[in-house]
Parts: C-alpha cells; sequence; structure tokens
C-alpha cells in the first residue's frame, strides 16, 4: 500500500514528516498537491498531522489504477457543484433560512429526505419558473477540479452517472454540458410558468440513487469493484455503499465516516489522486 498525501498547501516538508511518521521507504511528489509515501507501514499519528496540515490522506493499493474502473457515479448538489440548488432557488422565493434548515437536517440524516424535499418544495409555489435559470446562470458553479476530472475518466474509457435528489432542470443542463453519459434526478411541476409546489412522480430518494447505480452497473456489465462512488450526505450512502470505492467530498460526518476516501481539502481532481 502506498499512502496518498494531498491538498492544496502540501509542501515538500510535509511529505518529509508524514513520510518519518509513516516509516515509508521513501516519498514522491507526482502531482502539484499530491505526493505519495511509499511503502507505509503504519499511520500512528497521520490523521491527526494532516488535520492540523489541511491535509487529505489514504492508503492506496500499489497496483489499482484509473483504468482498471468503468463507473463513475457522483452526486451534483454540493459535490458535483458547489452549492444547493434548492437553497438558491429558495433565495429568490424569500424562504432560504426555512429551506436550508430542512436540507442540512436532511444531508445529516436527521429526517427522511422524501418527506423533507416535499417540505422544501413546497415552500417553493408560486415562484415563477425563471428562476431556476437564474439560478443555473447565476449561482451554479462546478467545484474545484471537476471538469479535470470528468475529463480524465472520459479519457480512461470511465462512464459517468450524475445522480441527484435535486432537480432535472439542473442535471440535464449539466449532463449536456459536461459529457454525462447517464444521470437520474427530480421533476419539478410547473402550471402557467410558476412552480406549483410539487414534485412530479417519484422522488428520487437514497435507494432510488443506489438503484439507478445497480442498473447502469449492470446495463454494463461491470463488477461493483469498478466503480468509484462520490457523495457528500446521507441520502448519498446507499449509493457509495455499491461502489468498489467510495469518496466523501466536503461531506457531512455520517457520509465521511462511511466512505473509503475523504475530500475535505483537495478539489475534485483530488479523486485521479487516488488512481495515480
Amino acid at each position: 500500500m502506498h499512502l496518498v498525501i494531498q491538498g492544496p498547501l502540501l509542501a515538500d516538508d510535509d511529505l518529509r514528516q508524514l513520510a518519518q511518521l509513516a516509516d515509508a521507504q521513501r516519498f514522491e511528489r507526482f502531482a502539484p498537491g499530491a505526493g505519495r509515501l511509499i511503502g507505509a507501514r503504519q499511520q500512528a499519528g497521520i490523521a491527526e498531522y494532516c488535520a492540523r496540515a489541511k491535509l487529505d490522506f489514504g492508503s492506496i493499493p500499489e497496483e489499482r489504477k484509473l483504468a482498471d474502473m468503468k463507473l463513475l457515479a457522483i452526486d451534483m448538489d454540493s459535490t458535483l457543484i458547489s452549492i444547493e440548488c434548492i437553497d438558491e432557488i429558495a433565495d429568490m422565493a424569500g424562504v432560504k433560512a426555512e429551506v436550508s434548515a430542512i436540507t442540512a437536517a436532511a444531508m445529516r440524516g436527521e429526517i427522511d429526505y422524501t418527506e423533507s424535499l416535499r417540505q422544501r418544495v413546497g415552500l417553493l409555489q408560486g415562484l415563477d419558473q425563471k428562476a431556476l435559470a437564474r439560478v443555473y446562470d447565476e449561482r451554479l458553479r462546478l467545484s474545484p477540479g471537476a471538469e479535470t476530472m470528468l475529463a480524465a475518466m472520459q479519457r480512461a474509457g470511465v462512464k459517468t452517472l450524475l445522480v441527484s435528489g435535486g432537480f432535472r432542470f439542473f442535471t440535464e443542463r449539466l449532463k449536456a454540458r459536461l459529457g454525462f453519459d447517464y444521470s437520474l434526478s427530480n421533476a419539478l411541476e410547473i402550471e402557467g410558468g410558476r412552480l406549483t409546489g410539487r414534485v412530479i412522480g417519484t422522488i428520487v430518494d437514497a435507494q432510488a440513487k443506489a438503484a439507478k447505480l445497480r442498473a447502469v452497473r449492470d446495463e454494463l456489465g461491470i463488477a461493483a469493484d469498478r466503480i468509484i462512488a462520490v457523495g457528500d450526505g446521507a441520502n448519498d450512502l446507499a449509493m457509495m455503499a455499491e461502489a468498489g470505492v467510495s469518496i466523501a467530498y466536503r461531506a457531512k460526518a455520517v457520509a465521511r465516516s462511511k466512505a473509503d476516501y475523504a475530500l475535505d481539502y483537495a478539489g475534485l481532481d483530488g479523486v485521479l489522486n487516488l488512481f495515480a
């Protein structure tokens, strides 16, 4: 196993000190913000050092390569993108505080996701549908490293799936813009140019995300250990459990505790360093 260390402020001295803590044979930097400790023998003190230095770390099998992977499944809100779309829509309706509080509780796993979404969407009743385009154009930003990560996945032949408990208005635009192969999300009901406060059809919750991953997996005929899943909240756990490699990105504690790796400081391009 190698120990990969990464973060925006990774210094050679950090690698040197971490190599000593890990009793590694040697260290090498393989990207501007990433290095590996070759032959790391133990991890006592590593987590504490990395927390102080704002660095991510993870033990990586030496033989694992990105070319071995076949599918990437990634959540949208606060993962692929830096915002929660529903919170920003709510801001335009003047109910952001109420909606954000429900969103946060749902992501921590404190309330049922399906019920939380119904409550939040209900608060948007009567909002002009033009608010959706404003959120996309004015507020939606990709998380750091997202485009780099996706381009590398596509070059490696990895299929990509965007799954979201959020809304199709955003996932379909991101799918076209970034070249995702598959997507799944909810559809907001609109009548007379305004949101009705309802979602069309069955709500995409944690189990629906996991089911979509399994369906794509079976369609492609691939094994679970060839799948990468990236998420940030409680409603991503079922999906992440279906993957051979699960990664918590800027995640809530409930997701971080269950994931194989956590990226708290590196961008989404840090996913690639876990396969370097």
